[in-house]
C-alpha cells in the first residue's frame, strides 16, 4: 500500500518504535502496540486462509462481538488484508442478525462467546463457511485463539487495503448495508484535530465499536497517534468518571444522552471524581440540546467540541469557543462543501431551512449495498450531492444549524414544526429525563403536535404536569409549535448509539 500510510500502519510503526507502549488498557483488553501488531498479523493470515471470494466483492467478514482487543485486532486485520469487515450489533434481535449475515454474503463469522447463543442460532441457519469463536466456546465454531496460534506473526508480505460496511438501523424496512472505501490518511486527520499525541493521551471508548462513530474516533484517531485507548464494555455514567480518573483519560466521544446521564449524576457524586485530565470531549450522533451542551462547557470547560456525519459521510464540526459564540451550530465544512436546497432544489439563502447536501467526496463515497436504487436517490441529478435527509440552514457566517430530519418533521395546517427544537425546550424543564415530539394524525390539521416524554426519577405522570409540561413550551415557542397533548412513557426506544427512535414513537400513533 503505497502513498499516505493507512491507520493500520501505525499500529506496525509504534510496534518498532515505542514496542512496549500500552495500546489497549482496562476490563476490555491490556496490551502493548509489539503485542497489538503481533496479533493483526495473526489475525490477518488466519482470516485469508479461510475468507473467499464473494460475488465481485472482496472477501467478507462478520463480527459480533463486544468492545474487547479481539475486536481491535479483527478491525485492523482485515484493514491491512484487503477484506470487507461488517461488525453487528450485538443488541439485535437473531432475526435481524441472520438477514446482516446472509446479506453482506460473509464468509468468516467471528463471534463473542458472551453472545453464543444467538451466534450459534443464527450460524445454523446463515451457515457462514467458517466460524470463530472469541472469549471462550460456541458450539460449531473454532477457537478464534487458536487458529490464530497457528500463524506466524509477520508482517503480510502484500498487504492490500480493505473496506468496510455498517448496516443502518433499518427504522423503516431492513437495514442497509453502507459500504464506505477505506482512505489512507483519513484518521490521522482526525487525531491531529484531536492534537493527540502518543504517550501524552489517553482515549476512552465510551460507545459500542460495532457504530460507525465509536470506531471511527473513539478507536482509530487514538491508535493512529500512538495512545493509549481505554475499552469501556458499556456506558455508565459513574463508571465513566472512574475510569477518566482511574486512566487519567484525556479524549473522549459521547452522544448527548451521555450528557444529560452524567449531568443528572447527584453533585457529591460527580466530585468524588477527579476530571481534570480532560483535554477534549467530542459529540455527535444526535442533537444536543442548547442548554445541556452548556452544562457540560460549565463544567468541564471549553473542551466541549461537536461534529456532524453520519455512516453515508459528511464532515461538518464546531469547537467549543465557536460555539459559544454560535450556541447551538454544529460548525462549518471540514473536507466536504454543504448546501442548503428547498424542495425543488434551489440554493436556499442564509437562515433559510431546506435539506442538507453534502458534496461527494473524491474518494471514500459511499453505497448501498445491492440497492442501487436506493443508492441513486440519496444522490442528486449531478450525481455530485448527496443528502441523508436532514433539514437545517447555514447562516450569514456559514454556520450549519440543524432542524430536524425531512421524515420528522411535522406539517401542521401547512405549517412545518421541527421537532428537534420543541424537545430541546422540554429537557429544559426540572422533572424531564427526555422527549420525543411527534406529529399524530389530526382530521383538521392533518398533524398535531404530541409530547412523549421519559420523567426522571421521582417525578410522576399526571393531567397536572402534563399542562404544566404544555404550558412550558407555551412560555418559550411560538404557540403552534407547541405540543397539544403529552404522553408519559416509562423508557423511550432507543439506538443503541443512545439514539431516541422517533419514526419508532410516531409509528406508534398511526398503526
Amino acid at each position: 500500500m503505497d502513498g499516505p500510510e493507512y491507520s493500520g500502519a501505525v499500529v506496525h510503526r509504534i510496534a518498532v518504535e515505542a514496542p512496549d507502549r500500552p495500546a489497549l488498557v482496562g476490563d476490555g483488553g491490556a496490551c502493548t502496540y509489539r503485542a497489538l501488531a503481533d496479533r493483526v498479523n495473526q489475525a490477518s493470515r488466519a482470516l485469508v486462509a479461510r475468507a473467499e471470494p464473494a460475488a465481485a466483492r472482496p472477501p467478507g467478514v462478520a463480527l459480533l462481538c463486544a468492545n474487547r482487543a479481539e475486536f481491535v485486532e479483527v478491525i485492523y486485520a482485515c484493514e491491512q488484508a484487503g477484506l470487507c469487515l461488517t461488525p453487528i450489533n450485538w443488541h439485535l434481535g437473531p432475526d435481524e442478525i441472520r438477514y446482516i449475515l446472509e446479506d453482506c454474503e460473509a464468509s468468516v463469522f467471528i463471534a463473542d462467546a458472551r453472545f453464543a447463543e444467538v451466534a450459534a442460532n443464527v450460524a445454523a441457519t446463515a451457515e457462514p463457511a467458517h466460524r470463530l469463536a472469541v472469549g471462550g466456546a460456541i458450539d460449531g465454531f473454532e477457537s478464534y485463539d487458536r487458529a490464530l496460534d497457528e500463524q506466524p506473526s509477520e508482517p503480510l508480505p502484500d498487504p492490500t487495503l480493505g473496506t468496510r460496511m455498517f448496516y443502518t438501523s433499518g427504522t423503516t424496512g431492513r437495514p442497509k448495508g453502507v459500504v464506505r472505501e477505506l482512505i489512507p490518511g483519513t484518521a490521522e486527520g482526525l487525531a491531529a484535530l484531536a492534537r493527540m499525541r502518543g504517550g501524552e493521551h489517553v482515549a476512552l471508548v465510551t460507545g459500542p465499536l460495532y457504530h460507525a462513530a465509536p470506531l471511527a474516533i473513539n478507536l482509530q484517531p487514538p491508535i493512529s497517534a500512538g495512545c493509549a485507548v481505554v475499552l469501556a464494555e458499556r456506558f455508565d455514567a459513574e463508571d465513566t468518571l472512574r475510569l477518566i480518573d482511574a486512566h487519567k483519560v484525556s479524549h473522549v466521544h459521547m452522544v448527548p444522552t451521555m450528557f444529560h446521564r452524567l449531568l443528572a449524576l447527584p453533585a457529591d457524586v460527580r466530585e468524588r471524581y477527579d476530571v481534570s485530565s480532560l483535554r477534549y470531549v467530542v459529540h455527535g450522533a444526535a442533537p444536543c440540546p442548547v442548554h445541556v451542551k452548556q452544562a457540560m462547557i460549565d463544567w468541564l470547560g471549553p473542551i466541549v467540541h461537536e461534529y456532524y456525519a453520519a455512516t453515508e459521510g459528511g464532515s461538518v464540526s464546531i469547537s467549543a469557543a465557536e460555539w459559544l459564540e454560535k450556541p447551538g451550530s454544529v460548525g462549518k465544512p471540514v473536507a466536504q462543501a454543504v448546501e442548503i436546497r428547498d424542495a425543488d432544489g434551489r440554493a436556499c439563502g442564509p437562515d433559510e431551512v431546506g435539506t442538507v447536501f453534502f458534496e461527494r467526496p473524491d474518494a471514500g463515497s459511499f453505497e448501498y449495498f445491492k440497492d442501487p436504487d436506493k443508492t441513486a436517490t440519496t444522490y442528486d441529478g449531478s450525481g455530485r450531492w448527496f443528502t441523508l435527509g436532514d433539514q437545517g440552514y447555514l447562516d450569514a457566517d456559514g454556520y450549519l444549524f440543524l432542524t430536524g430530519r425531512t421524515a420528522e418533521v411535522i406539517i401542521s395546517g401547512g405549517v412545518n414544526i421541527y421537532p428537534a427544537e420543541v424537545d430541546a425546550v422540554l429537557l429544559m424543564h426540572d422533572a424531564v429525563a427526555d422527549a420525543a415530539v411527534v406529529g399524530v394524525p389530526h382530521d383538521e390539521w392533518g398533524e398535531e403536535v404530541k409530547a412523549v416524554v421519559e420523567l426522571k426519577a421521582g417525578h410522576d405522570p399526571s393531567d397536572g404536569l402534563a399542562e404544566d409540561l404544555m404550558a412550558f413550551c407555551r412560555d418559550r415557542l411560538a404557540h403552534f409549535k407547541c405540543p397539544r397533548s403529552v404522553d408519559f412513557v416509562g423508557e423511550l426506544p432507543r439506538s443503541p448509539a443512545g439514539k431516541v427512535l422517533r419514526t419508532r414513537v410516531r409509528d406508534g400513533y398511526r398503526t
